[in-house]
């Protein structure tokens, strides 16, 4: 034990010998790095023209052109090492790390270039979309109707590009807003309305390229939007009687005013059109022979896909449908009227949706990032 010790001491009072640079070697080996940086990056532009084909073929309604793509350039990747052999690249100094550093600047020249080439101003596959919305389709007399749109395209588009007919004639832009890519026009019901009356609009965006998306819908107003179906007008019911209104549109929730005071929600019948409540609920009046009036609303609810406000807030856009009639019931028997809480409506809730494509390009990244550090973890462990 002492002799080892007594060996040990005496090797580490040698002196440090420094080793001998090697200029020639160094300069070789570094220049075949950056030739071979240089090729990786070649071939990942190169690449990224391949793949720029096959995004043309496939078109734009390929959803999965972008997974299509990133596997594509992936599997290619073999290429690199097999380029490097043709021109007779001397890579036996190559250790994991630099093949890893090669691979890298392969796919990030490949993403880089493809990215730049796929997107104006160089190539627009792109339509502008329009993602549009009536509120709601069917309004009462006296009411208005909201038109909303949110207009997105991969180049700007401005209010002069959009064109709004309305029955095939031609609205001002000063009739009609866009601000932050959400186009709005509200339609007035005329005041001389005395019949059913439909309108049919269309809405067109055209982008710097040519390219024109065109969405049409109609709406209308009617007398009979909101209509009681039972029982009858001036009826007399108990706690047991259902009252049943007729919506003639797609809303999203149905309530009434008792006695212009109480606000109390209707829910969803047996049939899609009909909305349905009872005198059990809170606010009705449990008096004998006491006469009620109810008037009655509807309220429609949309979220845009991902638009919020500069608060980060998603913003709801709405309208109301308001009967233009009263309706009267007498209290028969005043037994558990009134007793119950009233409902509550579930409204729409905004919804956050992930661009596709990019999502895989970061699952495929982060996957091969956690098979090498678990590679390079067990190769650790057995050192």
């Amino acid at each position: 034990m002492a002799k080892r010790r007594k060996e040990k001491d005496e090797e580490d009072k040698k002196p440090f010998k420094i080793p001998k640079f090697d200029k020639e070697k160094f300069i070789k080996k570094e220049k075949l790095n950056i030739k071979s940086t240089f090729i990786a990056f070649l071939f990942g532009a190169f690449m990224s023209f391949i793949c720029f084909g096959f995004w043309v073929l496939m078109g734009s309604e390929t959803g999965l052109r972008w997974p299509l793509v990133v596997l594509v350039a992936i599997a290619s990747a073999s290429f690199v090492k097999y380029l490097y052999m043709r021109i007779n690249l001397d890579t036996s100094h190559f250790t994991k790390k630099n093949w890893f550093s090669s691979y890298g600047i392969y796919f990030i020249s490949w993403l880089i270039v493809f990215i730049v080439i796929v997107n104006p101003p160089v190539y627009d596959d792109q339509d502008p979309r329009i993602e549009m919305v009536v509120l709601p389709h069917m309004q009462e007399y006296n009411g208005t109707v909201k038109i909303l749109a949110k207009i997105t395209d991969n180049t700007e588009i401005t209010k002069s590009d959009i064109t709004f007919t309305l029955d095939d004639i031609k609205v001002s832009s000063d009739n009609y807003q866009y601000v932050d890519n959400i186009f709005r026009y509200t339609h007035q019901c005329p005041d001389n309305l005395t019949e059913e009356k439909t309108y049919s609009f269309e809405l067109k965006a055209v982008d710097s390229s040519g390219r024109t998306t065109i969405k049409k819908d109609t709406f209308g107003f009617s007398n009979d939007t909101i209509t009681l179906a039972e029982p009858e007008n001036y009826e007399h019911i108990d706690v047991d009687d259902d009252i049943r209104f007729r919506i003639e549109t797609t809303i999203n929730r149905v309530y009434y005013t008792i006695n212009n005071e109480t606000e109390i929600n209707a829910t969803k019948g047996d049939r899609e059109e009909y909305w349905v409540t009872y005198p059990e609920y809170e606010g009705w009046p449990d008096e004998f022979n006491k006469t009620v009036k109810i008037d009655v609303k509807a309220e429609i609810v949309y979220y845009f896909e991902n638009y919020i406000d500069e608060n980060g807030e998603f913003v709801p856009f709405s309208n109301t449908i308001v009967n233009n009639e009263s309706y009267y019931f007498i209290i028969d028997d005043p037994d558990d009227i009134g007793e119950k809480t009233p409902v509550k409506t579930e409204m729409p809730q905004p919804k956050f949706v992930t661009v596709p494509g990019f999502e895989t390009i970061l699952f495929i990244i982060s996957l091969i990032a956690v098979i090498l550090i678990i590679k390079y973890k067990k190769k650790d462990k057995k050192n």
